[in-house]
Formats: C-alpha cells, sequence, structure tokens
C-alpha cells in the first residue's frame, strides 16, 4: 500500500516537472507570452476580392509552431512602402497576382527585405505554412529509461554527494543522462558517473532495487526528489526561414 502512494506521488511530481519544463521554454522564447515565435509579413493583392479571398485562407492556416499575421494588406503592385511596412514584421512581403513595381529590387535588397510571388492561393498558404514551421526552435525529444525517488543523502569520500534512490520504473544506468526534480521543478542535469548497491559497484540498477549515484558537481538534492534517467532523441526540422532580400517567383 505504502509503495503505491509513493508511485502516485512520483506520477505527480514528473507530470508537474514535465509542465515546469514546457512553461520555462515557451516564456524564454516569446517575451509576448504567447510562446511561439511570430511571421508578420505584408500582403499584395491584384483586387479587392483576391485580398479577402486570400486573408480568409491564411486566417485558416494552421500552424502550431508560429503565430501567422497580416500586418498590412492592399491592392496593386509591390512599391516602396510595403517594403518599410514589412520592416515592422519578419521582414517578408507577399503578393497574389501582382509584380514589384520597376527598379525595386536594389531597395529589397538593400533592406534585407524578401518577396514571394504566388498565382494560386494554395501555393501562397501552403508555402506561408511551411515558412511558419520553420520557426519554430530545434526540438529534442527524449526516452525517458528508468525513474527513481531519493530517499537518503550521503557525503562522498571524495568530491560531491552520493543520492540514495529506490528505483520506481525502468532501470538507472551508469553512463546515461539523469535529471534530478525537485517540487519546483529540474534542478541539475548531468550523467551518471558511478553507482553502488550496498557496497558493490554495479552498472545498472531496475525497479524495486536500491542504489546510491555519485554526483561530483551538485550538493543540494533532497529527500523526496525525482530522479529520472533518459535517452535524448534529436528530432530534426526544416531549416529556420530567413529573409534573403530577394524576389521569389512561386510557381
Amino acid at each position: 500500500m505504502s509503495h503505491k502512494h509513493n508511485k502516485n506521488h512520483h506520477n505527480r511530481k514528473i507530470s508537474k516537472s514535465r509542465e515546469w519544463l514546457k512553461t520555462h521554454k515557451d516564456s524564454s522564447h516569446d517575451s509576448s507570452g504567447s510562446g511561439r515565435p511570430k511571421l508578420e509579413f505584408v500582403l499584395k493583392c491584384d483586387s479587392a476580392g483576391s485580398v479577402e479571398a486570400v486573408t480568409a485562407a491564411v486566417l485558416k492556416v494552421d500552424s502550431s509552431e508560429a503565430d501567422i499575421n497580416i500586418i498590412q494588406s492592399g491592392v496593386g503592385n509591390i512599391d516602396h512602402s510595403d517594403i518599410s511596412m514589412a520592416e515592422t514584421g519578419s521582414r517578408l512581403i507577399a503578393g497574389f497576382q501582382v509584380d514589384v513595381l520597376p527598379g525595386i529590387e536594389t531597395e529589397l535588397n538593400e533592406r534585407n527585405v524578401e518577396t514571394r510571388l504566388y498565382n494560386v492561393i494554395y501555393k501562397l498558404t501552403d508555402d506561408i505554412r511551411r515558412i511558419a514551421g520553420s520557426l519554430a526552435p530545434s526540438v529534442s525529444e527524449e526516452e525517458i529509461t528508468g525513474s527513481a525517488r531519493v530517499i537518503a543523502l550521503y557525503k562522498s569520500v571524495r568530491k560531491g554527494e552520493i543520492i540514495g534512490c529506490e528505483v520506481l520504473e525502468g532501470s538507472l544506468s551508469v553512463g546515461k543522462h539523469f535529471r534530478i526534480i525537485s517540487a519546483m521543478g529540474p534542478v541539475y542535469s548531468g550523467t551518471i558517473e558511478s553507482m553502488h548497491i550496498e557496497r558493490d559497484a554495479v552498472q545498472k540498477a531496475v525497479t524495486g532495487q536500491q542504489v546510491g549515484i555519485k554526483i561530483s558537481t551538485f550538493n543540494k538534492a533532497k529527500v523526496g526528489d525525482v530522479v529520472e534517467c533518459f535517452r535524448p532523441l534529436h528530432k530534426k526540422t526544416v531549416p529556420a526561414w530567413h529573409p534573403k532580400g530577394e524576389i521569389i517567383k512561386i510557381n
């Protein structure tokens, strides 16, 4: 009965930790509080009807990676004022069934504002979705291979501390990445240097075993903290879009 209660307590702390990690990551990435980067661009179309249709299509673009905003829209070929407005956003102008005024290419290049021209609405929205998706930071995923609860603390004979743990799920292994999680969130991350079960050095500890983990650079663990052992999994993302100061036609 006691073990079941402790396991439930452990699961709640892990969940709280992951929520803390997500909040910390989001708030550090975007000071506006949305937690996502922004793609803000100028839209120029050949007619008012096109502006309305394209705007409605852009509003339906599903992007969980970035906030998509049209900061200004208008009718006619792309001109100098559009470049100035684009500079207040992401330095991007999207043109639908329009062209650019003569002699504007040099200014686009000098002011590093990219213009992308389209003749089909779905190609415009697909391109905007792709660009927005590329703005998300590179994502690192991980596989949790084991978790434990700190049940005792000991001073190491040498530098550092030994945390006594009871393995609750999976396994802990020497050389693997691990983190210590307090009630306020993660407080330490490193690699398991060595482990002992009683006086014997071991390479691995599994569910139900009690093991001591040597930590050389951290001495603020507390009884009740959670230890997670994990394997990083790197998720590849497309290169982030950056304005090139060019005119690009999307056929």
